[in-house]
């Protein structure tokens, strides 16, 4: 006969023992979400086995004062005063609070605690250390060090790490300890995203991108190296595929207000210009901003509807920007973006006025770029006066500017009608770039226009000059026919018969109607009626 009551028992002891098991990778799973910094699912996953689970308990408080909330950690943290991991929590709310007397003084007291064969004590103890400000790292170290006489543990190992890099010069004994985690454990994902950090806070942005791909590729759920490879891009300049990363981590992360701007962000470097203004707007009207935040992300929405083609909500958006910035705040380029805007939308003295305010807080020493910049754009808005004063302020401010600087501002000038200002010009730029082809034949414009009844032959020499360089078969036949129309109206003036028909001659075999030459040879046939040169 069997023996019901053994059998009951035996059940009920496999039951539990299920349960246990299942509790045990439940918690798993939430210190693993911890791990990853997604507090939110962390607390979510935690909280239910929190009553009877002391270390489901601890990774709850951890998650809590990640998340910024103290209070709750340290009342959490209390509810089981004789655990170790729990002890070590409140000592991080006492590092957490500024208090690091209080801190240290909890950690001493929770090592001593353990003893001769015992670990966990001295483990927990410099965890709360390690993993906190202020305390002193070096006795930190100095337990993970008995520690690792008694335990090959992993954790302790990245902990050692984590306090090795609050050192000066401790660079090199938190490597060892992430790499010895990562070669015992290659799919050790957290292992790898501390060595990318390590790399990264070293400037080896490569090194740090390839261990943060490692870290991706050991664990594709942790989204802590989508983040961080976002960051390395970031700092490369290599703002499309820092969006690419951040993408990923979105949808791997908790999609905190935290996460969400520093999306918003990367939107905006990538200058995905149109959907950072329709995330803008989502984050203003759906969330809980700052007033911080609020300002950033009005910023970002007036700069991304200026790209994306709203000029006018741009604007508006913009003016609001200003306004709630500090002045402090504003950068030189954030002027130069509204002058861009309001030239944009025609608003010239508005756009002169804030490119001028730009440059004037702009404390880089070579300023080129910004000039040009500005002057391109007044040059596309045909206001040719302001261009060319822009391009004047550049030269100004740097008299070694490329060949092209000095050439649009002699153009400027000249399409300005500012003919003194424009001969000056190009003079400068044939004195400065005198194998230049465009300098003579830019004199020669000039000087044409200045004598545009074509009778002193002040532009003579310089097409002469410009004609020899270039040669008959320069692409740029109207260029060509306009030097030798001046050339013939100066020699018609001049009645010198023997050029009149060597220029006729060459503007035939550009343009046979052209009517300067159908002009000069009526006026031949007809000399009371004289020609005009053309201007």
């Amino acid at each position: 006969m069997y023996n019901s009551r053994k059998i009951i028992m035996i059940l009920a002891a496999s039951a539990f023992t299920v349960g246990a098991m299942a509790q045990d990778g439940t918690r798993d799973n939430g210190v693993k979400m911890y791990n990853y910094g997604k507090y939110k699912s962390a607390e979510a996953v935690l909280t239910p086995l929190a009553a009877t689970d002391p270390l489901a308990n601890y990774y709850l408080g951890l998650s809590y004062l990640e998340s910024g909330d103290v209070a709750t950690a340290g009342t959490t943290f209390s509810k089981y005063p004789e655990d170790p991991a729990n002890i070590s929590g409140t000592a991080r709310v006492a590092f957490a609070g500024k208090d690091v007397a209080k801190g240290m003084q909890i950690a001493k007291d929770l090592a001593a605690k353990g003893k001769k064969k015992e670990w966990i004590q001295e483990k927990y103890a410099a965890d709360a250390i390690a993993h906190s400000e202020g305390g002193d790292y070096h006795q930190a170290i100095t337990w993970y060090t008995d520690v690792l006489t008694k335990t090959d543990d992993a954790d302790t190992h990245i902990g050692m790490g984590d306090a090795y890099r609050k050192i000066p010069g401790g660079g090199g004994d938190a490597m060892n300890n992430y790499e010895h985690v990562t070669e015992k454990d290659p799919k050790n994902s957290l292992g790898f995203t501390h060595i990318g950090d390590l790399w990264y806070e070293a400037h080896n942005y490569q090194s740090a991108l390839d261990n943060y791909a490692k870290a991706k590729d050991a664990d594709a759920t942790n989204p802590m190296p989508y983040k961080a490879l976002a960051n390395a891009y970031t700092r490369s300049g290599r703002y499309q595929l820092a969006l690419d990363n951040i993408k990923t981590y979105i949808k791997l992360s908790d999609n905190t207000l935290a996460d969400k701007l520093e999306y918003e962000r990367a939107l905006y470097r990538a200058q995905s210009s149109c959907d950072a203004a329709s995330y803008a707007k989502d984050l203003l009207s759906k969330e809980q901003l700052t007033n911080d935040n609020k300002i950033e992300v009005t910023g970002i929405l007036g700069y991304s509807e200026a790209d994306c083609g709203d000029s006018t909500d741009a604007l508006k958006n913009l003016r609001s920007y200003f306004s709630m910035q500090d002045p402090k705040k504003i950068m030189s380029g954030d002027y130069i973006q509204l002058g861009k805007l309001m030239l944009k939308l025609d608003m010239l003295d508005s756009a002169g006025f804030y490119y001028t305010k730009g440059i004037s807080g702009d404390t880089a020493q070579n300023k080129s770029d910004v000039y040009r910049q500005i002057a391109e754009a007044f040059k596309t808005k045909k206001d040719y006066c302001k261009s060319a004063d822009w391009y004047n302020n550049l030269i100004k401010a740097n008299p070694e500017t490329q060949a092209g600087d000095y050439a649009w501002r002699a153009i400027m000038y000249y399409y300005c009608k500012d003919l003194s200002n424009a001969m000056n010009a190009a003079n400068d730029f044939a004195a400065k770039y005198p194998t230049q082809p465009s300098a003579p034949y830019w004199q020669g414009r000039c000087a044409s226009a200045i004598d545009s009844e074509a009778t002193t032959g002040a532009a003579v020499t310089y097409f002469i000059k410009w004609l020899d360089i270039v040669g008959p078969d320069y692409a740029k036949k109207n260029e060509m026919k306009g030097a030798y129309e001046y050339l013939l109206y100066y020699y018609y003036n001049k009645k010198d018969k023997d050029n009149m028909k060597m220029y006729i001659d060459k503007i035939k075999a550009i343009d046979p109607n052209d009517q300067a030459v159908h002009d000069i040879e009526e006026a031949e046939k007809t000399p009371a009626a004289k020609p005009k040169a053309k201007k």
